[in-house]
Parts: structure tokens; sequence; C-alpha cells
């Protein structure tokens, strides 16, 4: 991909409103708070007809992949505006995870009939690296012995709803794997909608689809930039939310949200939130116009934004008070999602020694 040094485009086309519009009016419909609480009380906490009508019925999944290759030939710009709208709504599908990271990586590799099926949203791919990993850093392999896959990978999200997984190997491949073959165990997950499960592997079949390294980063630095456009929409439902509830709640006869500490505190929340969309929307530009300062983008929006999401998501629920306690009201939904955000593709602290090292400002 080559660079170039623009100014970045931090407002929304016409093109992307609209995308916006359609994909919220679909969630509206088949993504409401209860049906996802439900889910999470289930043993498939996937929806797999909503993943359809995304995939299938609106073409979502392969908004990162060129037309000729089968995909819809968008950019990062217009995959950040459905995580921004699956974030609103916690939506339970692997969108971030097949759509976004794996698409990257087998992008990367230039496999043409395996990008053709990700992006007809038929095949569900999952990254078999850890969820916690940043871009950059090292992450877990396994062995190839006589041709055959054997080890065991951790904390790899979505692997339950996956027919493939990538699986990175110790002779430098990234090898794509038939989910039946291996072991998916789940694990107790804090972000019940994106649960994450331990993947085996002994003596499994894979098929080589290029060089893991450069997959993997590849993959990596799409998946902290746009889940940064994740976070920015369970803020900014966790901000609308709490307004609107104040503004219906009433002690002393008047508006609860009429109390000045509390607007100073909305008040606070919503500047975040503001920074918070100017830093997402600058990581996904970055991405989709091949800044040279796209590294920098992403390690700023992430270095951001989990703070805010975790702090809207809590302020959601303590204003709301007693029914923001029940396990009726979704607020809890975004903050274990935003809390469990907080560590997915580095922390914060991770992606401010990464920025501090790409702008040449390390510690003493």
């Amino acid at each position: 991909m080559t660079t170039q040094s623009t100014q970045p485009d931090l407002l929304y086309s016409e093109e992307e409103v609209a995308l916006r519009a359609a994909v919220r009016d679909l969630l509206a419909d088949r993504c409401d708070a209860a049906g996802v609480i439900a889910r999470t009380e289930s043993d498939t906490p996937h929806d797999p007809e909503l993943w359809k009508a995304l995939s299938a019925g609106m073409g979502l999944a392969g908004l990162l992949v060129p037309e000729a290759r089968g995909g819809q030939g968008a950019t990062h710009r217009e995959a950040a505006v459905v995580l921004e709208e699956l974030g609103r709504a916690v939506a339970p599908v692997p969108y971030l995870s097949s759509a976004v990271v794996a698409t990257e990586a087998v992008l990367a590799c230039e496999a043409d009939e395996l990008t053709a099926r990700l992006a007809s949203g038929r095949t569900i791919g999952v990254l078999a690296v850890s969820l916690g990993t940043a871009p950059g850093a090292a992450f877990s392999t396994v062995r190839l012995e006589d041709g055959l896959l054997h080890g065991e990978l951790t904390g790899i999200a979505d692997a339950v709803a996956a027919d493939v997984l990538l699986v990175p190997a110790q002779d430098g491949g990234l090898y794509a794997v038939d989910a039946e073959s291996v072991t998916v165990t789940p694990r107790v997950s804090l972000d019940l909608t994106r649960p994450v499960a331990t993947v085996g592997l002994d003596g499994v079949l894979g098929r080589r689809l290029g060089d893991a390294e450069p997959a993997v980063r590849r993959a990596l630095r799409a998946g902290a930039a746009l889940l940064a456009s994740e976070q920015l929409g369970l803020a900014e439902w966790s901000l609308t939310e709490t307004v609107r509830y104040l503004k219906e709640r009433k002690q002393f006869n008047r508006p609860v949200g009429g109390f000045q500490a509390l607007k100073h505190r909305l008040a606070q929340l919503w500047l975040e939130v503001v920074n918070l969309r100017a830093a997402a929307r600058n990581a996904a530009d970055a991405l989709a116009t091949g800044s040279a300062d796209a590294d920098v983008a992403v390690a700023v929006a992430q270095a951001y934004a989990a703070p805010v999401a975790v702090h809207a998501a809590e302020e959601a629920l303590q204003l709301h008070a007693g029914i923001g306690m029940t396990w009726e009201h979704p607020v809890h939904l975004y903050l274990k999602r935003a809390k469990a955000d907080s560590l997915a593709y580095g922390t914060a602290g991770a992606h401010r020694e990464a920025l501090a090292e790409l702008v040449d400002l390390r510690a003493p």
C-alpha cells in the first residue's frame, strides 16, 4: 500500500451518513437490548441471523475487500461507521473479528478464494492471536511437525463462531485451518457478547496462506484502529441514554438532569466523547488513505479511546442509579464491553508507549 501525506478528513460523507442510517435501522429492528441480554444467558452468544442480514443482506462483510476480489471496494472509513453502530447496539456478531481483522490478514496474503468467502459472509474467519495482543507486540505461534500443526492458543475472540481459523506457526507461515478440525474451549468472558476461547491443535492440517508476520501486524493495526470506532459508538450510547434518563427522572419535583453537579459531569463526558470521535475518525481515515502517519493515528486513538469508553459506561451506570444496577437494564452490557475493549489489541498504556517511540519522545 502506498503512503500519502494529506490532511485528515474527519467529517462523514453523504454515503457514510446513509450507511449509518441503514445499519442503525437494521439494528433497531433485529438487535434489541432484551434480545442481546437473553443471548448472553444462552449457549449461542452470537446472533447468526443478524450476521446474515449484515453480511449477505447488506454486503457489509466485504467492505474492505476490493471489488475485483469479491468485495464492496469500500474503505476503513465505511467499516468504521458500521462499527460505531455495532458498538451502540453491543451487537453480538463477529464483525470486527472476521470482516476486519481476519479479512486484513487474508488480504495481506493475497489468498483470493478465502478472501471472497469472507467478503460474502458465508465464512466467518478468526485470526488465532490473543485478543489482548497489540500491533507490533510478539504473538504466540504453534509448532509445525511433518506438515501438521500442534499447540494451544489462548484468548481467541469469537473462535466459537469461526468457520476457519488463521493460525500463525513457528515456521513463519500463516495457515488457514478448518474450525471443525480443532478443539475450541470457551472461557469465561467479561464481555459475553464477544466470547473468548482456547484453541487446541493436535496434528491438524492447515493451508499455508503466506508470511504470518506482516499479515498479523496489518490485521492487528486495523483491529486497533477500528476498535476505537466501536468504543466511540458505545460511549455515545452511554452519554445519550444517560442524558435522556436524567431529563425524565425527577427528584424534589424537578428533573435530576437540572442539578448543576450532574450537568458538569455530563458536560465533561460530552467533551471526551467529541474528542474520541476525532481520534477514531482520524485513525480510520489514515488507514483508508494510506497515510504515512497511520501508525501514529492508531496509537493516539487507542491511547485515548479506552479510558473514555470506560468512563462513559461507568457514568451511565452510576447516573441511572438503582435501575442501572439491574440485569434487565442494558447498561451492564456496555460497561463490560468497554472494560473488555480496554484490553483488546493493546492497553492504553501500551499504545502510549508505542506512540512515544513513533514520535521520538521516549521516557528518560
